[in-house]
């Protein structure tokens, strides 16, 4: 009696035949399935065994292309509902069994055929396609279509203990999530001590039961740092978060994340397992809504138009529902029917003085477990209930969500001092705010933290002392400030409408002075011979302003008349020196060749390196190897060793790099140094002796000049001792690598980082001076 017949290439069933064979005897196609007769039948036999008035009313079901029966066991029609009840579905067959001749999926095959003679009964399999795989779905029920959702749904890191976001970007975090691109949703997350079951409540709110976020009996908290998956049935990215009161380092940048959590969600879940609600609970709420009013409202607006979200990030916080569980206390508000539970939540709060405003509503939802497990249906209701409403928030795309936690990171971010940590509060001012400090007073800056990488100053609502250590005093122009205009002045050499020379001359003579913009030169330090009054009494305001990390004081000596005078002279030198070098090299070129021995090849002729083939520049040294008398530079040709063959002996003198090597090799008498070439080789002995000599009382007036010019500089350059690379390049100085002082920040530089020529004002500079890469792009008058 076959019962189907199969494909053997495909592997697929083609035609189900009838299990009957009553009156077609197996040959026909089946079209209809009889639940209570347990088999496949076809239109003539159908017909013939239901004509009894007792078999009239068995349910038949017409069979559809690429149908699979259901398993005879799981029904239940034997009574057999055990493993019907334990599956929580009907089961489609795997396997028919021709001598039993029923239908049986996997686990009942394993069940009933495993053992015994029944092992060998022959069976027909089922192979279920596309159509058979839809037709099981049609035939789950609502709640095992959600359970089929979430199998595939797994968790990941979103933000370490460090507050480091650990998805790359945008694309990232919706490759993790596993959803659509365009697909709107909101952010459910969740609060509470640790050890309170978070994630657990999660896996059974969310996932049914599922541990998409891990638990663990064990001591140590199992979640550190944020963790994320999407609920593909409510459409919800799911967020949980590490529990307060853990053990952890860094305790304050951990509190500050939660509050970065806090700011992106639309529905914020607290649990706590206490059987009477605590104050933390109520201060933690309390400390999160005016932190969130003070610090992350502007910030997300700001978001808003920066990124040119169409969907507003901060129109009001999130929803906040209290899930507490209690063993042997009786839920809030049981005691009292009349008065709702939120209404007993607002009054704990105005009694600690906690005022959860930027929360766009707050529910209590309680169960009392007698006997485990949790019930978590109640929560599950209320958080589908607020899901629903969009009135305050609206669902957002998952890009959206990332780039505001990204700003609020960007923002938010950085270690802080151990001194700043407040005890007090779950979230002080502290751990938002610029930790910098006025070094003359101690206060600290009130700006939001990262603030200077978008260029705004730090700023402080104290007035600030003065200290004599920073000179942190500020002058204004006291006709201006009349005039009701605030102009700043400072001291300085000369006015900016005098030549550098003229400059000089004048300071020389009347003492530096104070110029305004507006109005000119307004003071001389010795414009009378006696009789001079101190700028302070007379054409200036005083201001006390504050000194902030980084920053220089403010009326240091801007007397540069000194360094001016170097600089002048140093051009000239420089002048005269490129105008004579070309005929200088000539003649130093031409005296050599003549003192040099006759196997040597001439300067003229040594274009680039007999070694490395480098040509030579106008400013290069051209070095002969006194072995070989060809032209190297000074890389190819750094070893010395006596050549007594060429005359050179028995001290050291330089040779290439080939005749170092071979050393052993001795020349021929025919190449041994006649007696006229002994005469020359004695004239380049005494050349390089004077050379030598000439060179050391250089190097011997060079130290003079370093400590004149030490004398000379301005009091904010940084001495030329405390410079040992370039502050932009970080090259380090040598003899051939010049250092260079930036006009505007006093800081050293190479020539190729300060090339830029501007005139720095603030500093006494009005003409164009060596300004660094850094300072030229500054936008405004230096």
């Amino acid at each position: 009696m076959s019962a189907h017949t199969q494909t053997a290439e495909k592997g697929q069933n083609t035609t189900l035949l009838c299990q009957e064979s009553y009156v077609c005897s197996g040959t026909d196609e089946a079209i209809f399935e009889c639940d209570e007769c347990r088999s496949l039948q076809c239109q003539r036999c159908e017909e013939e065994l239901h004509q009894p008035e007792r078999l009239r009313n068995h349910e038949r079901t017409r069979i559809k292309p690429g149908h699979v029966p259901y398993c005879d066991s799981c029904k239940g029609a034997n009574g057999n509902i055990m493993h019907a009840s334990m599956t929580g579905s009907r089961q489609i067959a795997a396997v028919r069994c021709q001598v039993c001749k029923i239908n049986l999926c996997v686990e009942c095959q394993k069940r009933t055929h495993a053992g015994g003679n029944r092992r060998k009964h022959p069976v027909t399999v089922y192979h279920a396609g596309k159509a058979q795989e839809q037709q099981e779905e049609e035939g789950m029920d609502e709640e095992t279509k959600r359970r089929k959702m979430t199998e595939k749904v797994v968790s990941f890191l979103l933000v370490d203990e460090t507050e480091e976001i650990q998805v790359r970007n945008e694309e990232d975090f919706i490759k993790k999530l596993d959803c659509s691109p365009d697909q709107h949703l909101k952010v459910v997350s969740i609060f509470g001590n640790t050890g309170d079951g978070k994630s657990h409540t999660l896996n059974h709110t969310f996932f049914y039961g599922r541990e998409v976020f891990k638990t663990s009996p064990a001591q140590e908290s199992c979640t550190v740092g944020v963790w994320a998956a999407y609920d593909p049935v409510r459409k919800v990215v799911v967020i949980d978060t590490e529990g307060l009161l853990g053990a952890t380092v860094n305790l304050s940048q951990r509190t500050r994340l939660l509050l970065k959590v806090l700011a992106i969600s639309d529905l914020v879940i607290y649990r706590t397992r206490a059987d009477r609600l605590h104050n933390d609970l109520f201060k933690f709420l309390g400390d999160a809504s005016e932190a969130y009013l003070k610090h992350f409202t502007k910030e997300l607006k700001a978001t808003t138009a920066r990124c040119g979200l169409d969907v507003p990030l901060s129109t009001l916080g999130p929803g906040v529902i209290i899930f507490h569980e209690t063993v042997y206390t009786k839920l809030l508000g049981s005691d009292h029917p009349s008065e709702v539970p939120e209404k007993l939540i607002q009054d704990r709060f105005r009694k600690l003085s906690c005022f959860p405003e930027a929360f766009s509503s707050i529910h209590y939802k309680g169960t009392r477990t007698y006997n485990p497990p949790t019930d978590f249906s109640g929560l599950r209701r209320a958080v589908e209930q607020q899901l629903e409403n969009n009135t305050t928030r609206s669902p957002r795309q998952p890009g959206v969500i990332y780039k505001a936690l990204k700003a609020l990171s960007d923002r938010f971010s950085g270690e802080i001092p151990d001194d700043q940590m407040a005890h007090s509060s779950f979230f002080p001012d502290e751990y938002f705010t610029c930790s910098s400090v006025c070094l003359s007073c101690g206060c600290g800056c009130k700006k939001s933290m990262n603030h200077a990488k978008e260029g705004v100053p730090h700023e402080s609502k104290s007035r600030c002392r003065y200290s004599h250590q920073y000179d942190n005093r500020v002058y204004t122009c006291k006709a201006c400030y009349e005039r009701g205009m605030e102009v700043s002045v400072v001291p300085k050499t000369s006015a900016s409408t005098d030549s550098p020379w003229l400059g000089l001359a004048k300071y020389a003579w009347s003492g530096y002075v104070i110029e305004c913009p507006n109005c000119g030169v307004v003071y001389r330090s010795r414009q009378y011979w006696f009789g001079n009054q101190d700028p302070v009494n007379t054409v200036v305001r005083t201001e006390i302003e504050h000194v902030w990390p980084g920053t220089d004081g403010f009326l240091k000596d801007n007397n540069n008349a000194a360094q001016r005078l170097l600089d002048g002279m140093n051009f000239m030198a420089q002048s005269v020196s490129e105008l004579s070098l070309g005929p200088t090299k000539a003649v130093t070129s031409w005296l050599t060749d003549q003192i040099a021995p006759a196997y040597w090849r001439p300067n003229s002729q040594i274009l680039s390196c007999n070694k490395c083939n480098m040509p030579f520049k106008d400013n290069d040294t051209k070095h002969h190897c006194r072995a070989c008398g060809e032209g190297f530079c000074d890389g190819c040709s750094s070893k010395t060793r006596p050549v007594p063959e060429r005359g050179w002996g028995p001290a050291p003198v330089r040779v290439c790099d080939n005749c170092y090597e071979n050393r052993g090799i001795q020349l021929d008498v025919a190449e041994l140094p006649s007696d006229e070439e002994g005469g020359t080789l004695i004239a380049r002995k005494v050349g390089e002796a004077v050379q030598n000599t000439f060179g050391a009382v250089v190097t011997a007036m060079d130290i003079p000049l370093g400590l004149v010019k030490d004398a000379a500089r301005p009091a904010y350059w940084v001495p030329d001792h405390e410079i040992l690379h370039c502050h932009n390049c970080r090259k380090e100085f040598s003899i051939k690598l010049s250092k260079h002082h930036c006009r505007a920040c006093g800081q050293g530089f190479c020539d190729e980082c300060s090339h830029d020529r501007r005139a720095v004002p603030s500093r006494g500079w009005d003409h164009p001076v060596r300004v660094c890469f850094n300072c030229n792009k500054k936008p405004g008058d230096l």
